[in-house]
């Protein structure tokens, strides 16, 4: 079986262990059954608006047990790192799961209009307005470091798709012609520190997306499983760039015998 052969699972959400308000076709008996097994799981998500603690209780009212030290997040993600670099104050363009990851690692968020701030940080953020996103600029302009916990250009919404952290970014890149430094998938750092939670050993990525959970599992030479219960499709796959390492219409393809 495909479960087999790899030690840590790392999931992506939407797409993957649900679509909307339903879980995915047998997720949760697949959870079920890689947990009995002893395997690691990570849930991974680029979505900065929620905390580990909101993607938990999502997962568990769908009925995929998880719980918050399993989620790793693009805001989670993103604080630990500027956290290390030494940064105490950031304007933020994002929400209550950016907001609250910088404060739990002793990053104070500025509101109104400062004159300085050690870091700019974008995520997703629906309220964001005008004023916010000329004073995000305007600090980039006076020098402050321009981050991202993720480029997802779209947000995809029940009625379709949103604006994403990825077109609010790009305001401010446009304004400052300042490329920001992009945390979330398909980089790097996400993915190792999801590796982290799941107790490490060979990982198996599983996603929806080519261009982002498939190109970012390439990149680091990691196997990968594009499931096609979300965004790309098996003709997209096959002439991708960076391909999947398998291919499966749910998540029931880690137990097939076949």
């Amino acid at each position: 079986m495909l479960a087999d052969r790899y030690d840590a699972f790392l999931f992506d959400l939407d797409g993957v262990l649900y679509r909307g308000a339903e879980a995915t076709p047998g997720a949760p008996a697949v959870l079920a059954r890689l947990r009995a097994a002893g395997k690691g799981l990570a849930f991974v998500t680029n979505n900065s608006s929620r905390t580990p603690e909101d993607v938990a209780d999502h997962l568990s009212s769908l009925g995929v047990v998880a719980t918050p030290d399993e989620v790793e997040t693009s805001s989670l993600v993103t604080a630990t790192l500027l956290s290390e670099r030494g940064v105490t104050t950031a304007f933020v363009v994002g929400e209550t799961g950016l907001t609250t990851a910088l404060g739990e690692h002793g990053i104070e968020t500025i509101h109104g209009e400062p004159d300085r701030a050690d870091v700019v940080v974008v995520g997703w953020d629906r309220s964001a307005d005008y004023a916010k996103l000329r004073t995000a600029s305007l600090l980039v302009q006076r020098g402050a470091p321009l981050v991202a916990t993720n480029a997802d250009a779209s947000f995809p919404g029940p009625d379709g798709r949103w604006p994403g952290a990825g077109a609010l970014l790009a305001v401010i890149e446009t304004t400052t012609g300042v490329s920001a430094e992009v945390i979330g998938k398909p980089n790097a750092p996400i993915f190792l520190a999801a590796l982290e939670r799941a107790g490490g050993g060979r990982p198996l990525v599983i996603g929806d997306r080519l261009d982002t959970d498939i190109a970012g599992a390439a990149a680091l030479g990691w196997d990968s499983l594009l499931v096609l219960t979300g965004i790309s499709t098996s003709d997209e796959a096959a002439v991708a760039t960076q391909r999947p390492t398998h291919v499966g219409e749910d998540l029931v393809v880690l137990f097939d015998d076949a």
